[in-house]
């Protein structure tokens, strides 16, 4: 496999653990600030054989199987495209891919019968929440959502955010107690709409990503969130499980919930 930002914060943490597994190869890398070197070396440790490339194109995904990626809002789209047309699955971990944007990589992964994993978050417990979410949707017609990161992040709102309200979407159309569109003042007060719901993107420094849903009925609530530490740690059980799965797809699989529901 080959990893689009590898020395980046996910990145790693996934190399070590790619590197533990004896069922798995780690053959490239991507990173534009380590371009042309040796992957450990550039790491702060002993060489690794693996070469590190500039941008995702045919010298990185020769031989490879999957590319993670792990890269930016801006890179993100065009590294998975490049993949899908060499006939390589995908494992997206990147925030940033709209609905639109999914939608073409589904389609383009279905013309080349390869795989795709794309999901806001890789850690189990994010997982776990957004199963809830979409269960809780499905007898609870009022929701908002709230979306936590850093004061750092550049994205609005997270993919973790954006995911969810998706897909809730997909379920059923949030009902709305006054119509945003007729609002008396500043709309944007009102968060953004995504998927008929709305979010509110905080950025806050002591944050790295929270994701919090808030569902409610006339003098009762239900509140289902999900925080993220400090490290990378949660996001790699996730990530080598999609890259497992991912050689067995055709087409965009959006969600890891959808992966481990499918593995129960």
């Amino acid at each position: 496999m080959c990893i689009a930002g590898a020395t980046g914060w996910t990145g790693r943490a996934l190399v070590p653990a790619v590197l533990e597994a004896p069922d798995l190869a780690l053959t490239s890398a991507v990173s534009r600030s380590a371009a042309g070197r040796d992957l450990g070396e550039a790491l702060g440790g002993a060489a690794l054989r693996v070469p590190v490339h500039t941008s995702v194109g045919e010298d990185a995904l020769d031989g490879v199987d999957v590319l993670i990626d792990y890269t930016s809002a801006t890179a993100v789209k065009a590294n998975a495209m490049a993949a899908i047309e060499a006939g390589v699955g995908v494992v997206v971990g990147t925030s940033g891919l709209t609905a639109t944007d999914l939608a073409e990589i589904d389609s383009a992964a279905r013309e080349h019968s390869v795989g795709v994993v794309a999901s806001g978050n890789f850690s189990v417990t994010a997982a776990m929440c957004q199963a809830a979410a979409l269960l809780a949707a499905r007898h609870l017609a009022h929701w908002e959502i709230i979306d936590y990161a850093s004061d750092a992040k550049p994205d609005v709102p997270s993919g973790t955010a954006r995911e969810l309200a998706e897909r809730l979407g997909e379920i059923r159309q949030p009902e709305v107690g006054y119509p945003v569109r007729d609002l008396h003042g500043p709309k944007e007060a009102r968060g953004v709409t995504v998927g008929g719901a709305q979010i509110h993107s905080l950025r806050l420094p002591s944050f790295v990503v929270s994701t919090e849903v808030v569902f409610a009925r006339p003098d009762e609530r239900l509140t289902i969130r999900h925080d993220a530490g400090g490290t990378a740690g949660p996001y790699v059980e996730g990530t080598l499980l999609a890259v497992r799965k991912v050689p067995e797809l055709v087409g965009l699989t959006r969600g890891l919930d959808n992966l481990l529901l499918a593995a129960n």
